[in-house]
């Protein structure tokens, strides 16, 4: 079964907007898990305008299941990762002043760059993944950096599935089968939602792990945060 990781960025910004401690972080991500969520995903920026590093100490005496951190590797994000040692932490080559990711990795411009983060991470012990495109060749370049997965970025999946376009998915469908070919466990993250990761999920061989945030907390507006987590166990089943 693939899992779900819930990134609850977005609970932060709320609790931001007001200052205070409302909506208690910790408490969402307690009830997260207790919920069914398998794991937990933040994705702090340097100007801590969601996530505050300090988040990231708390949620770290919380969060049984799989603690994901995710932001791009610059120094005081490598020294926060290796101070909270989560289960994985995923690099995204994000813009100090990006209102969201918007690409994944050049794995062969970068190769040597993330080949010495990888390896520093996996020797505390933290698993490691790469976030890139649905293109095979920088699939296979991630595997040579020694990251344990790749992250597929589903964005234009979600944008082509939108337009009842159905054929979006074959670039991913293409990726996953590469990853599996030079061993690399596959995750996949953004845009995905209650309308489109069903049909994502039924196409993609091997996905151990999607990481879904503002869709999830946007319906949950709707529809109640336990009754949502529930929804997409189900789609994932």
């Amino acid at each position: 079964m693939t899992k779900l990781s819930v990134n609850i960025n977005k609970i932060a910004t709320l609790r931001n907007s007001r200052g205070g401690n409302v909506p208690d972080l910790l408490q969402v991500a307690t009830d997260i898990q207790e919920f069914g969520a398998e794991g937990i995903t933040i994705h702090p920026r340097p100007d801590e305008r969601h996530i505050r590093y300090q988040d990231a100490l708390d949620l770290k005496k919380i969060v049984h299941t799989e603690y994901n951190i995710e932001g791009n590797p610059i120094p005081k994000f490598i020294d926060l990762v290796l101070q909270v040692k989560p289960t994985q932490v995923t690099l995204v080559p994000d813009a100090e002043d990006a209102i969201t990711s918007n690409a994944g990795w050049d794995t062969l411009t970068h190769a040597a760059y993330l080949t010495e983060v990888v390896a520093e991470f996996k020797r505390h012990g933290i698993r490691t993944s790469l976030f890139v495109d649905p293109i095979p060749q920088m699939v296979e370049a991630a595997a040579k950096t020694g990251t344990d997965r790749v992250e597929l970025y589903t964005e234009a999946y979600a944008r082509e599935y939108a337009r009842g376009n159905q054929e979006g998915i074959l670039p991913y469908v293409q990726a996953a089968k590469v990853a599996e070919s030079v061993g690399l466990g596959l995750n996949a993250g953004h845009d995905l939602s209650l309308d489109n990761l069903k049909y994502f999920k039924e196409q993609i061989p091997n996905l151990l792990e999607v990481s879904i945030g503002h869709a999830l907390i946007s319906e949950a507006l709707y529809l109640g945060l336990q009754n949502v987590v529930s929804m997409y166990l189900y789609r994932l089943k």
